[in-house]
Order: C-alpha cells, then sequence, then structure tokens
C-alpha cells in the first residue's frame, strides 16, 4: 500500500518512511506542499500523512486542494501545535485524524491502519502474480500456497515490484526505495538481493531486463 509523506524536516520525514517501510507499506516523501499537491492529486496512494507547516504551500491547504479535486484517500494531519482550534480547522479542511508531534510511530501506524481499514483500503492488503502473494497487513510471502520466509529487505523488494507490475525498474530505483537514507548499498547489492530471492521464490517470478533493471509481469488477476 502506497503512502505518501509530506513533511519538510528531513530528519523526521526520514523516521517515517524507515516506520512505514518496515510496517509493509511503501512511502515515498515529498518535502513542500507544492509538491504534495501535485503528487497527491495525480498519484494514487491508499493514505497520506501531511505535516502542516510547510513550504511554498501550508498543509491545510494542500489537503483542501485535494477534497476540492475529489482526492478522498485518508489523512493524517501532523503539527508542533495542539490547540484546539487548529484541530478543528483541519478537520473542517478534510482530515481523517491528526497527531501531535512528538507521537510514537507505532501510534501512527496503527491509525494509518485504522483509517484504511474504514476506508476499505486495506482490502488491498495482498498482491498477487505468477503464484506469488504478499500480504503487507501480516507481512507474509507466499508462491503456491507454501510460506516463504524473507528478510525485511527482501519483503520491501518484493513490495516495490508487485506496486509497479509491468513496469521495468531499475537497480537505482530499487535502491533509493528499499534501502534507508542512512545505508550505502554496494553497487551490486541488488543483484545479490535478487539473486537470493529467486532462489528461495523457486519460481520464475522476478524477470531481468538485461541493462534496464528488474520486473514483475503484469497479471490480470492483480492484487485481492
Amino acid at each position: 500500500m502506497r503512502v505518501l509523506i509530506v513533511e519538510d524536516e528531513a530528519l523526521i520525514a526520514q523516521s517515517i518512511q524507515a516506520a512505514l517501510q518496515d510496517a509493509g507499506f511503501v512511502p515515498e516523501v515529498v518535502a513542500d506542499g507544492e509538491a504534495a499537491w501535485f503528487q497527491g492529486g495525480t498519484e494514487d496512494y491508499s493514505a497520506a500523512v501531511l505535516d502542516i507547516g510547510l513550504p511554498k504551500l501550508d498543509g491545510l491547504s494542500v489537503l483542501r486542494n485535494w477534497r476540492q479535486e475529489k482526492v478522498n484517500m485518508p489523512v493524517i494531519l501532523l503539527t508542533a501545535k495542539g490547540s484546539w482550534s487548529e484541530r478543528v480547522e483541519g478537520i473542517d479542511a478534510g482530515a481523517d485524524d491528526y497527531l501531535v508531534k512528538p507521537f510514537h510511530m507505532e501510534e501512527l501506524i496503527a491509525r494509518l491502519r485504522a483509517l484504511m481499514r474504514r476506508s476499505g483500503a486495506e482490502r488491498h492488503s495482498q498482491m498477487q502474480a505468477k503464484g506469488l502473494i504478499l500480504d503487507t497487513r501480516q507481512m507474509k510471502v507466499s508462491v503456491n500456497g507454501a510460506a516463504i520466509k524473507v528478510t525485511p529487505l527482501e519483503f520491501r523488494l518484493l513490495s516495490f515490484l508487485l506496486h509497479n507490475r509491468g513496469r521495468v525498474v531499475s537497480q537505482e530505483e530499487l535502491a533509493s526505495n528499499i534501502y534507508y537514507q542512512d545505508q550505502e548499498p554496494d553497487s551490486n547489492a541488488i543483484e545479490v538481493l535478487v539473486g537470493r530471492l529467486r532462489r528461495k521464490l523457486k519460481a520464475d517470478i522476478i524477470e531481468t531486463r538485461r541493462g534496464f533493471g528488474y520486473l514483475i509481469d503484469d497479471d490480470p488477476t492483480g492484487a485481492a
């Protein structure tokens, strides 16, 4: 499940991104309101985590613009303030929930899951292709009914490829989306990771396009 993180404080954005990755989400980060307005209105996300205090365009304006444009994904607002008036203003703008900084990542994840259950987004917590099933809710992987034990990094790679089914993803794009920002993988790290996953899956699921990257073919059965 793709989640848009809109946060201009780099350390907070990185912490949220890492926590959501570990929880099985596919988080994407933008750092200003104008970029958030565009990306949230043109891409398909299961939810958004939106800071109120943003450069270029504040979070409440972003949210109002989304709602006017019929962007209905669940939105959790983040703010450094906890005043009742600001909370009311955020809910009036179309927010589904509200968190005051500092907060615990476990609470953010629990609230995200609750919002997705209410919105129906969690029905898409399973993704399928060629006998592979990846469950982002239970953090499980199986192939043709057999459970496969994978590492968190392997899980994130499979999740990203499945979210991009039918599209070739370069090694550079994979690395930037599955490794944390403070990690610097070796040049052949993705190739080694894919090779290890193929041996575990024991099925022709991840394809290589020499010189371009990797893909999992689009499957008409799609996501559950």
